[in-house]
């Protein structure tokens, strides 16, 4: 985002001190608690939902219209664009007529562009109907949703390129997002066709996911959701891209232009777009997998693409407000005795000393840097990663942060005090030491019980 602060609800990581849960507690609790941040903060946003006529086709779309309810009754402001390509192909075939394409590009004549009316206006009226039918027999049975659609898009023809004239074909021109928001503040959800209306009259083919993008960017929405019929993006090992940066994204496209289908590259580079307009994220999602959408927005991991123009994770310098995150963090490793113990009053005073691994605002990882200037020294100290995230290199990413702070201050050597990980250390460039090698004032501070191996390193 960059990014939203919660303040109200601090997710838990386990904290002792919490009474323990009875067995029998459903399992949702935690993730209840987990996602009670994200429900406050999402209370009252813009969210723009665009899918395609598959995905209202298929047999996921019930649970689909469920969880766009739920969305409704937080307090979410939804818009949603639909698609309506596999509708508009089978009406063609059925008539007859050929669907004829440029540059990936529907050539709309005037027998496809009734067909696309006869289409979109059909699929309109059955997604009203069953978003007004209260969804019996479903979590949100009895809920009172109203669905507003209107002459909200201004479009214009894309005219004739590379000597085709694409007739009907148009692109947004402008989104009305004054008559959208006086909906939206009044409750209803808005409902976007991919057609558009000139001042003349005239009515233009449009691409749903740049009809997304056109209305996400006029209504600064939070957040743009694509729901694709297909898996995303993947690595060339074949794990999901769960997170690019807007210049991530742009760089893939270019790179794998080729060879990522229309369906995610169309939705993507829209996705670019409305980043660069100012929309907060933008979400690639499957929407074949149940409960996708409410995954992505109320879990930290989510399911999905995400595209931002900032990281969703990073590693920053620790604030006051992070006390309370880092001692979540430790005090299970203090109890185990991995770390040293160290009370809140402690943490607060030295808290510039502390760097912190942070996504989606919950702190994952931490690691302090205790300078001894004098000495061009520094130690390393309380490194802890939360069980979610460990063996993904967040704990070398901590460590590698620190030692260029270290080396930004003039620091020489680092050192760590550690019973349970010299060896990983050690695979990192540290030696083991002598504690005469430590800093005299450190030297006198030494728990002979604890008797800590020395790791050594010179920067």
């Amino acid at each position: 985002m960059r990014r939203h602060r919660f303040t109200t609800v601090t997710p838990s990581f386990g904290d002792p001190k919490q009474s323990k849960m009875h067995p029998d507690a459903p399992s949702f609790i935690p993730w209840f608690r987990n996602a009670a941040p994200y429900i406050n903060a999402f209370r009252g946003r813009t969210f723009v939902i665009s899918f395609s006529g598959e995905t209202i086709e298929g047999k996921g779309f019930p649970h689909l219209l469920h969880d766009i309810a739920l969305l409704d009754s937080l307090g979410v402001r939804l818009v949603l664009v639909f698609g309506a390509r596999t509708r508009i192909e089978r009406l063609l075939a059925e008539r007859g007529i050929e669907s004829r394409y440029h540059q990936g590009l529907r050539i709309t004549d005037h027998s496809a562009l009734e067909a696309i009316k006869t289409a979109v206006g059909s699929l309109q009226l059955e997604l009203e109907a069953l978003l007004s039918m209260g969804l019996p027999n479903s979590p949100m049975a009895g809920a009172s949703i109203r669905i507003v659609s209107g002459n909200f898009v201004t479009a214009r023809p894309l005219g004739i390129r590379d000597g085709i004239d694409l007739r009907h074909t148009g692109e947004v021109r402008r989104i009305d997002s004054g008559a959208i928001s006086a909906q939206l503040d009044a409750g209803n959800i808005v409902l976007l066709p991919p057609l558009g209306y000139s001042p003349t009259g005239e009515i233009f083919n449009l691409r749903a996911e740049r009809v997304a993008s056109a209305a996400a960017r006029a209504l600064a929405a939070e957040k743009l959701i694509y729901l694709l019929e297909e898996e995303g993006l993947r690595t060339p090992e074949g794990t999901p891209v769960r997170e690019l940066t807007v210049g991530e994204a742009e760089e893939r496209l270019k790179k794998e232009e080729q060879t990522i289908p229309v369906t995610i590259a169309a939705p993507l580079a829209c996705a670019i777009e409305a980043c660069r307009g100012g929309v907060r994220r933008s979400h690639l999602l499957d929407s074949r997998i149940d409960g996708a959408l409410l995954q992505e927005l109320f879990t930290r991991d989510g399911c999905g693409t995400l595209v931002a123009t900032e990281r969703f994770e990073g590693i920053r310098a620790a604030t006051i407000e992070d006390v309370g995150g880092i001692l979540e963090l430790i005090t299970p490793l203090e109890q185990a005795g991995i770390l040293v113990p160290r009370d809140r009053e402690w943490l607060e005073m030295e808290i510039d000393h502390f760097c912190v691994a942070e996504r989606d605002n919950a702190i994952i990882g931490c690691i302090a840097l205790h300078p001894f200037p004098d000495e061009k020294v520094a130690e390393v100290a309380a490194l802890a990663v939360h069980p979610d995230y460990r063996g993904e290199g967040r704990g070398e990413r901590l460590l590698e942060f620190v030692e260029q702070r270290a080396r930004q201050h003039g620091i020489e050597r680092l050192f760590v005090l550690t019973t349970h990980t010299p060896h990983w250390f050690q695979e990192r460039g540290y030696r083991i030491a002598a504690v005469e090698e430590l800093p005299v004032t450190r030297q006198a501070m030494y728990n002979y019980q604890r008797n800590s191996r020395v790791c050594l390193k010179v920067l």
